[in-house]
C-alpha cells in the first residue's frame, strides 16, 4: 500500500529550521524519506548543527544561511539549494519572531513605539513569506506541483494584546497564503497555513523558566493543558507537504491545544 505521507522524492526547505518548530519539521521530512531537506537559519550554525545531525541519522540535508526579510538574501538561498538538491517541491515558511522593542519597557503600548519597532516583526513574519514563495512559486508552476505551508500564530487568527503588529503581520501572511491558494491551484500547487499557540520551543522555555506560575496559569486556558510540542505541529505540516493532503489549499489549521477553536 502506498505511504501517502511520504515525502520520497521531494526537496524541502524549512526556514527558521535551526531550533524548535522548524528543527522538527525538517527531522520529520527526513524521517519520512524526502530526498533533501534545506535547513535555513538566519544564524549560520544553527542551520549546521541540524543538518549534520539529519545526516548522522541517515537522512539527507544541507544548510543554507539566509536572512528571509532580505529578498536578495532569499533568492540567493533558493539558488543555492537549487544547486545542491533541485527545485524546491516543499517550502515550509517557519521562520519567525516578535519584532524589536526598543524600550526595556515592553508593557509600552503598540503606538508609543513606532515605525522602527513594528518593521522587525512585519518584515520578518509578513514580508518573510513573501519573499520565500516568490522565490520558490516559479519552479512549482513550471514542473506543475508543489506544497507551501506558512506557519504562524493563533495571535494572527484571534489577536493577543501586547502583541499587535505581530499579530496583524501574522493574520497578513494567512491572507497572503489563501490568496496564492487560488492563483495556484490551476498549477496543482496548494497552499495552507498552520496557527501555532504556546509550543515548548527554547525561546518559550527560557521565558517561562523563572516563573512556573506563570506556566500553570496559561495553561487554564487550553482545554489540552500543556504546552505544545514541536512534534505535534511537525505532524500536521508533514500531512500539509505529502499526497495525504493533495485537495486541501487555502486552509488555516489551528494546532493549539484548544486555546480557540476554528469554526
Amino acid at each position: 500500500m502506498k505511504d501517502l505521507l511520504s515525502l520520497e522524492g521531494k526537496v524541502a526547505l524549512v526556514t527558521g529550521a535551526g531550533q524548535g518548530v522548524g528543527e522538527q519539521i525538517a527531522r520529520h521530512f527526513a524521517g519520512h524519506g524526502a530526498a533533501a531537506v534545506i535547513v535555513n537559519d538566519y544564524f549560520a550554525e544553527r542551520a549546521q548543527a541540524v543538518a549534520q545531525s539529519i545526516r548522522d541519522a541517515g537522512g539527507n540535508a544541507f544548510a543554507v544561511q539566509a536572512d528571509v526579510s532580505d529578498a536578495d538574501s532569499v533568492r540567493r538561498m533558493v539558488a543555492q539549494a537549487r544547486e545542491l538538491a533541485g527545485p524546491i517541491d516543499v517550502l515550509v515558511n517557519n521562520a519567525g519572531n516578535h519584532g524589536a522593542t526598543p524600550s526595556p519597557d515592553a508593557r509600552k503600548p503598540f503606538w508609543e513605539h513606532g515605525r522602527e519597532a513594528w518593521n522587525s516583526a512585519i518584515e520578518v513574519n509578513f514580508y518573510g513569506v513573501i519573499h520565500c514563495a516568490s522565490a520558490c512559486i516559479p519552479d512549482m508552476i513550471e514542473r506543475k506541483r508543489g506544497r507551501i505551508i506558512t506557519i504562524i500564530s493563533d495571535a494572527g487568527r484571534v489577536g493577543e494584546p501586547g502583541l499587535e503588529i505581530y499579530s496583524g503581520a501574522k493574520a497578513g501572511a494567512a491572507g497572503f497564503m489563501r490568496a496564492i491558494a487560488r492563483t495556484l491551484g490551476r498549477y496543482q500547487v496548494t497552499a495552507n497555513t498552520v496557527a501555532i499557540a504556546a509550543t515548548a520551543t527554547p525561546a518559550i522555555e527560557k521565558r517561562l523558566a523563572d516563573d512556573p506560575d506563570k506556566l500553570k496559569k496559561m495553561m487554564e486556558k487550553y482545554v489540552i493543558r500543556r504546552p505544545g510540542r514541536p512534534e505535534d505541529v511537525a505532524n500536521m505540516v508533514l500531512f500539509l507537504a505529502s499526497e495525504a493532503s493533495a485537495w486541501i489549499t487555502g486552509q488555516t489549521y489551528p494546532v493549539n491545544g484548544g486555546f480557540s477553536f476554528a469554526q
